[in-house]
């Protein structure tokens, strides 16, 4: 318990006004007595609370990204200051992208594995939000593919490179001559297929069942569309055979 305090009050009196006799030679004078005036307290401090610094919520950065058309890797890494570059980003989604960083098309999402820093980074140094920012990705430059059967089996090789598709440029072509010619409107009505109302279509020739079981996204859902058609052929024979590659004959 605190020791007590020496609080005393200092004693005062109203002002007051009496009359003292003294002597001067037998005359008396009248003298007014003054009583002490009241002693006054003094104010007491007045202290201020602290100011209460308020607390600041940081927002998560944003965890994906869809890829929109002119993308690369290295422009989303720089745009959303992805810990670690393209590389990391590469990292993270290669299961999805395959095996060529450079081939990412539009609508694939990809996965930033918290890597964006740059959410926290822009809340510790007090600056807005930059995942509420509207980011421009300047367009990059698309490859064109020739309208023929060496632009149709390379165009089909990037996807099927995006999509973990294994096969080759010599495999595509040497079953493409056997099976159509390279003729893209190539239709079989004599076989088996074609008696149950199915027949084989296209470059590598495919039945419509087999071709909608294995579209690739990406690409035209037209059977005769000769990248589609490579490309569905392709991701068949893969999950078949293991590749377009191991295909000699009637597959």
């Amino acid at each position: 318990m605190p020791a007590k305090g020496k609080h005393r009050r200092p004693k005062s009196s109203s002002f007051s006004r009496g009359i003292a006799a003294a002597g001067t030679g037998g005359a008396v004078l009248a003298l007014p007595v003054i009583g002490a005036t009241t002693a006054a307290a003094a104010p007491a401090a007045v202290h201020s609370a602290p100011a209460v610094k308020p607390v600041v919520a940081v927002k998560a950065g944003p965890t994906s990204y869809a890829v929109a058309a002119g993308d690369s890797l290295a422009k989303i890494a720089d745009a959303l200051d992805v810990s670690g570059g393209w590389k990391k980003l590469y990292e993270i989604n290669r299961s999805v992208i395959g095996a060529d960083p450079a081939l990412i098309h539009p609508g694939l999402k990809l996965n930033l594995g918290g890597a964006a820093a740059s959410t926290a980074r822009d809340a510790a140094a007090g600056r807005a939000d930059r995942s509420a920012r509207t980011t421009t990705l300047a367009p990059a430059a698309t490859t064109s593919y020739a309208n023929n059967l060496d632009g149709w089996i390379k165009q089909s090789l990037d996807i099927m490179a995006q999509h973990g598709i294994p096969g080759t440029y010599n495999g595509i072509y040497r079953n493409i001559m056997r099976e159509s010619s390279g003729n893209p409107m190539a239709i079989n009505n004599w076989d088996s297929n074609a008696v149950a109302g199915t027949p084989s279509k296209g470059l590598l020739q495919v039945i419509q069942p087999t071709f909608l079981a294995f579209h690739v996204p990406g690409t035209p859902m037209d059977l005769y569309d000769p990248v589609a058609n490579i490309t569905a052929a392709c991701n068949y024979a893969a999950k078949t055979y293991g590749s377009i590659d191991n295909v000699f004959g009637a597959y």
